[in-house]
């Protein structure tokens, strides 16, 4: 974001400037011997000063546009200057106008962040000055001046410059740091959505240790285990998780199944319908399959599928092997559910 001065403006004001310097010109055209000359190094400054202003033009003038406004300040010097005699009574006045106006076509080169070009039109002014009529017209018909100008421009464009990458640079700090401060508080509502979910899971059986002093039935020590596994679910779980799947993982592990949630990062960026939509079906096939073991795992966030879930059936009374796992024996388990659930219904 830029805050100043508008470029309209800008550019009307250096119009009007330029414009006042050929009004000078045309007052003054009975000084030069020749007025020719004169008037076609008004046409050369009117030209090249509205092609440097025109709107729509890049920020930084082109090389070639910045090569022909020195081109054009050499040749108003060199046009005008045979046609001026210095020892003329009463001085030269406004018709010397042409330092003044090449000292706008270079601010306008240097404003447009081409400096180097600016000072060599400048140096090349110095140079056919003191060539024309000694160093001590350099003071005298305000080459100084013009010099001064593009010095200004200069030093305000850089300054102009190196404030606008500090803004760009203060912004996107900004942006950074609300990006972080986003992603903390999403992680701390994370931490308390869990502690949350982990308290209801676990609150009432705590106090049921709690009343009977830690003598629990064989049954009681079996649901603890239960509830182990769905805090475990809640950490390892994560977008897995709803209240549906909670609730079939829970009576799949009353019934005897193994489950296991692992969830990789594969739904993050999945909207939340079709989130709803995968963990429904997921809820469905851990209600209806007859496996002894499932294992539910997220795909990654490039695949065409959101969730894997495979179904195993143990073929003796050794543990299964997790899923891509090597078990000790030659015996493998029987898959008895594949299930790759779509990302989208696409």
């Amino acid at each position: 974001m830029r805050i100043g001065v508008p470029r309209s403006l800008i550019v009307t004001m250096a119009a009007i400037f330029s414009a006042y310097h050929i009004v000078l010109g045309l007052y003054t055209i009975d000084v030069p011997a020749n007025p020719l000359p004169v008037v076609a190094a008004m046409a050369l400054y009117a030209m090249a000063t509205a092609i440097s202003l025109l709107p729509g033009q890049p920020e930084r003038m082109p090389t070639a546009m910045a090569i022909a406004n020195v081109l054009v300040c050499i040749a108003m010097t060199l046009l005008i200057t045979p046609q001026l005699d210095t020892a003329r009574e009463g001085g030269l006045g406004y018709a010397t106008w042409y330092v003044a106006a090449v000292g706008t076509l270079m601010t306008i080169t240097s404003t447009r962040r081409r400096h180097l070009y600016a000072w060599i039109g400048i140096a090349a002014l110095v140079v056919q000055t003191i060539v024309w009529g000694g160093p001590g017209l350099l003071l005298g018909i305000g080459v100084i001046g013009s010099a001064a100008w593009v010095a200004v421009s200069h030093i305000l464009s850089r300054a102009l410059l190196k404030a606008s990458s500090d803004a760009a640079r203060f912004a996107r700090a900004e942006r950074e740091a609300t990006d972080w401060q986003a992603a903390q508080e999403a992680h701390l509502y994370e931490r308390q959505f869990r502690l949350g979910q982990t308290g209801t899971t676990a609150v009432p059986m705590l106090q049921i240790i709690e009343q009977s002093g830690g003598d629990l039935t064989d049954d009681q020590r079996r649901e603890c285990l239960h509830l182990e596994g769905a805090i475990r679910d809640e950490i390892r779980g994560r977008l897995l998780l709803n209240d549906a799947v909670r609730t079939e993982v829970m009576a799949a592990r009353r019934r005897g199944v193994t489950v296991n949630l692992l969830d990789e990062g594969g739904l993050d960026d999945l909207d939340d319908v079709n989130r709803e939509r995968v963990l429904s079906t997921l809820a469905d096939a851990i209600r209806s399959t007859q496996a002894s073991r499932v294992i539910a795992r997220t795909a990654p966030a490039d695949s065409d599928v959101a969730v894997t879930v495979v179904g195993l059936t143990l073929i003796d009374d050794s543990h299964a092997r997790d899923l891509g796992q090597s078990r000790d024996d030659d015996e493998d388990d029987s898959v008895d559910l594949w299930l790759e659930i779509p990302r989208t219904t696409g």
